[in-house]
């Protein structure tokens, strides 16, 4: 069996942009498996936020509320430049997760989260970027979920989409869902939707 003591050191780091998302060159070595360190290597890194991320459920309808926007990373997507998600925000200063998740999906999709779940906590892209999201299910009644949202002063271009738990389940399927935490969210809805409709109607 193979021991191996985890240890790097950080040689340098560059700063080579400095945007809203700073980028960094890291100069470093990193304990090998095989024993000893590694030659120095060279790694860019995406200096990311934390967010959080809500799939807003309604246990009563079966229904998911999902985001419809355009994002620039799918502009080479076959299916087109606008992605189904769950809605979501940037972690700031003293603001936790959970607050973070019930603000968007008021001012993402005009849901009021009654309850509210954890999922997992996850990194992105551990090998670019340092992003990490909170994820969490929450109880909402999705008749009020409707219209067009965002803030203007960001850019944002926001549509309510409400589909079926079963239409967007399937939809990892299809492709229709493809962003990363929407996959993880409607996944682990497949796996606790029973629980979670047996837990909040009654409510």
């Amino acid at each position: 069996m193979i021991s191996m003591d985890y240890q790097f050191t950080i040689i340098d780091i560059e700063t080579k942009a400095d945007g809203f998302l700073p980028l960094k060159r890291y100069r470093l070595q990193h304990s090998l498996f095989a024993g000893g360190m590694s030659r120095e290597l060279i790694r860019e890194r995406v200096e990311s936020y934390r967010a959080a991320s809500l799939l807003p459920y309604d246990p009563i309808r079966d229904e998911v509320v999902l985001i419809e926007q355009f994002r620039i990373g799918a502009i080479e997507d076959s299916a087109g430049a606008w992605i189904l998600e769950v809605v979501g925000g940037i972690i700031e200063g003293e603001q936790t997760p959970e607050q973070v998740a019930r603000r968007e999906a008021v001012e993402e999709a005009d849901c009021e989260v009654s309850d509210l779940v954890s999922i997992c906590e996850f990194m992105v892209s551990p090998g670019t970027s340092t992003e990490r999201i909170n994820l969490f299910c929450g109880r909402v009644d999705s008749t009020t979920a409707d219209g067009i949202h965002g803030i203007d002063a960001e850019g944002e271009d926001i549509r309510v989409v409400v589909l079926s738990a079963d239409e967007a389940i399937k939809g990892i399927e299809s492709g229709r869902i493809n962003s990363t935490a929407t996959i993880i969210a409607l996944q682990w809805l497949a796996m606790n939707r029973d629980d979670l409709r047996g837990r909040w109607v009654d409510c």
